[in-house]
């Protein structure tokens, strides 16, 4: 039989072990519940039952509830992690894509990032204080990717260097806003490769 210290680490290992595992199932189940909760609310709008999309995420409306108590905080996540998605695409496609190729792909991305936001926005604005700390903090963000993917197109040489990263992503949000049909989305999807394509050095 083990001396008592070894059988008191064996017992901490199985707790750490245990730990590890609830940590990790619990970040998996966030994580599903943010995707489910993005498509319900673009699909039905942001007053979609919590309990609908706790069933959908396979998770008990108690785990949803656990990691986000209100409707607002659910709300606040999936616009934060929609961002955050947006953030970390610059980087990826950066890495795997030719410039232009990249710069086209982020701007794709881009049209859903609006689509979520649209729906997310109105309901937004119940938050104590209202959506600006939210969308000050997005702003920078999505305002460093596009630059950045910009500028790495300018320096290879696909797109004209007088370009203002920020003339893209108006060009789409006005889509977004004078849209009155529900295909607007195809709509700002053609708009990428007509902005890509005007924006190409001219010959």
């Amino acid at each position: 039989m083990p001396p008592v210290a070894n059988i008191f680490r064996m017992a901490a290992k199985r707790s750490q072990s245990a730990g590890r595992k609830l940590r990790t199932d619990a970040q998996r189940n966030r994580e599903r519940i943010l995707e489910v909760a993005k498509q319900a609310f673009t699909r039905s709008g942001a007053n979609t039952s919590l309990d609908d999309i706790a069933t959908q995420a396979r998770v008990g409306a108690g785990t949803l509830y656990r990691h986000f108590p209100t409707r607002d905080a659910l709300l606040e996540a999936v616009y934060r992690t929609e961002v955050e998605k947006l953030a970390a695409a610059e980087r990826e496609l950066s890495e795997k894509l030719p410039p232009v190729e990249a710069l086209r792909a982020w701007m794709l991305l881009f049209v859903d990032y609006i689509a979520a936001k649209q729906i997310i926005a109105p309901a937004l604005n119940t938050l104590i204080g209202g959506p600006s700390k939210v969308y000050e903090a997005s702003r920078a963000q999505v305002q460093g990717a596009i630059h950045s993917l910009v500028q790495r197109a300018i320096k290879s040489g696909d797109i004209r260097g007088d370009l203002d990263p920020f003339d893209l992503l108006r060009a789409l949000i006005g889509v977004s806003n004078v849209a009155s049909s529900p295909d607007w989305q195809q709509s700002a999807r053609r708009l990428v490769d007509i902005l890509i394509t005007g924006s190409r050095p001219g010959k």
